[in-house]
């Protein structure tokens, strides 16, 4: 069968649909990963459809939302983005723009199946054109669905039924899956994990925050890891951050390296919020300090101190005392490892993937 990714161009939406890709592919399927100009590096080896060259996601949001939504704009702005029902207005108006083009591309291609991230219902859309079924990946601990129909309301094309994958371990979001439950994981990139030589926590805030907000947050982590005993790495891609000034001798700063792979040689790990980069700590089992600033990150963040697993805090907050705690609570580790082994018990991508190879199969013929 074919099976036609989509998603916004951003890692936190693109990366965590590659791994059902790949079990889709290695089983056979044929896949190709639709997105917006920017996405050509997020795809991993991927095949790649661009159907609206010349749209960019973030400046056409601003613009579009100043001219049609100028409330949900405002509200977005003030709350960078938390206000999430602002927001996916905002992402509606988007999706109306390149929907026309994206189904252009599906009915070229001809998916017996679409899978797409919240942020881009225009690849629904393709499927209800085509009368394909159309799944819904969510991406974290935020109930999607009431933002699906705020999406809905907002783009004039029709839009039918979707499935959705749940990857927030039950426990974490009210004791059931939201959907059909599936391991979370997300592609991280490839590059080299520096040698361990002591107990290390692992710092990333993200590609997004830190150029919204500036460094503020980030030089408090650096100026109160001096004073705990163990490693840092820090990781923020190829984000310039010399305005730091020297570092600590105990913090190591990094480019692009696989999260998931750090996270596994670390013993706590301090970030901004995003769900993968949350999932990923919570599958490894290890502590987390979560320092929040806006978009869903809030969601992540509440999720994770309210299970006992990690800390939730502000920038201000942030000292030696409160990050050695990652090192020397029992009660967090406990609950960490308490969510790994409930995640370890979630349906992996093949099984996911076999599920469906099943869904399509019941199709009725001709659709």
């Amino acid at each position: 069968m074919r099976v036609l990714f989509g998603g916004v161009p951003a890692a936190g939406h693109l990366f965590p649909l590659i791994p059902l890709a790949h079990a889709l592919r290695d089983a056979g399927h044929e896949v190709v990963v639709t997105s917006l100009d920017g996405a050509e590096s997020l795809v991993a080896d991927l095949p790649f459809a661009c159907p609206a060259p010349g749209v960019d996601w973030r400046r056409t949001i601003r613009s579009l939302g100043a001219a049609r939504l100028p409330v949900e704009m405002a509200r977005t702005v003030e709350t960078n983005s938390a206000d999430r029902e602002a927001f996916v207005a905002l992402a509606a108006l988007v999706n109306g723009e390149v929907a026309e083009s994206v189904a252009a591309f599906a009915s070229s291609w001809r998916p017996d199946l679409v899978v797409y991230e919240y942020l881009f219902p225009a690849a629904a859309a393709a499927a209800t054109l085509l009368g394909v079924p159309a799944v819904r990946h969510d991406l974290g601990f935020t109930d999607i669905a009431p933002l699906h129909a705020v999406m809905t309301k907002h783009m004039a094309v029709p839009m039918g039924e979707v499935l959705s994958l749940d990857v927030a371990p039950p426990s974490m979001v009210g004791g059931t899956s939201r959907g059909w439950p599936l391991r979370p994981g997300a592609y991280t990139g490839t590059g080299v994990v520096p040698p361990r030589s002591g107990p290390r926590i692992s710092v990333t805030l993200g590609t997004v925050p830190p150029k919204v907000g500036g460094f503020s947050t980030l030089d408090r982590v650096v100026t109160a890891a001096a004073s705990v005993p163990a490693e840092f790495v820090l990781v923020m891609g190829d984000m310039d951050i010399s305005s730091l000034g020297d570092l600590p001798p105990n913090v190591t700063p990094c480019g692009w390296v696989p999260w998931d792979a750090l996270v596994r040689t670390s013993d706590a790990v301090i970030h901004h919020g995003g769900s993968g980069t949350a999932l990923a700590a919570l599958a490894c089992g290890v502590p987390q300090l979560v320092l929040p600033d806006g978009s869903d990150r809030f969601a992540a963040a509440s999720a994770v101190h309210s299970r006992g697993a990690g800390i939730e805090a502000r920038g201000a907050d942030v000292d030696a005392e409160l990050i050695s705690r990652l090192l020397t609570d029992a009660e967090l580790l406990a609950a960490s490892r308490e969510v790994a082994a409930e995640i370890a018990e979630m349906p992996s991508v093949a099984a996911v993937a076999r599920r469906l190879e099943g869904l399509v199969a019941c199709q009725p013929t001709g659709t």
